[in-house]
């Protein structure tokens, strides 16, 4: 019988969780701090690195993707449902609205393109604010509601599997 295991699978795939029974908060936790590593690495780079930094962008904007969509399909509706507060989602949806029109721009541009750098830097500082929110307000509020966090998890987790950018495909 021939079984990857998800911690190998996530492993090989370059991430560091341990799917194998993740909470729905551990997961999106986790996508934050991988996402926050990619922004470090872009801004490492020098700008001769033009290949590097439209890989990296990519990798970002496809991470960044996954996750925002996984949340606004499984993770917001449900949190909405438990705790009740509307402001708190209307809020969040907006923001990775912002997030998705400077995703559009990043992914159809060059990085000698005017702007580029900016883009990918707004783009990071917008995020930042977005997971203080939602690590200091809606993950603890989910909790308290007594979400079903694994279900959750194993939902959000499926779900990312499935999305990719039709630039990478």
């Amino acid at each position: 019988m021939a079984t990857t295991s998800k911690s190998t699978e996530a492993a090989a795939n370059g991430r560091t969780v341990n799917t194998a029974q993740v909470d729905a908060i551990a997961l999106l936790t986790q996508d934050h701090k991988n996402v926050k590593v990619l922004f470090e690495q872009y801004d490492a780079l020098s700008d001769r690195s033009r290949a590097s930094k439209k890989k990296l962008a990519t990798q970002i904007c496809l991470e960044l993707t996954k996750h925002a969509t996984a949340e606004e399909e499984i993770f917001y509706p449900a949190v909405r449902e438990a705790t009740g507060d509307e402001d708190l989602i209307d809020e969040a949806t907006v923001e990775h609205a912002s997030a998705k029109e400077l995703i559009a721009q990043i992914l159809s541009m060059n990085p000698d393109e005017d702007l580029y750098d900016a883009k990918v830097k707004v783009l990071s500082e917008q995020i930042d604010h977005h997971v203080g929110e939602e690590e200091g307000e809606m993950f603890p509020k989910a909790r308290k509601a007594n979400l079903d966090l694994d279900g959750l998890g194993a939902a959000i987790k499926a779900r990312k599997a499935e999305i990719e950018l039709p630039l990478l495909q």
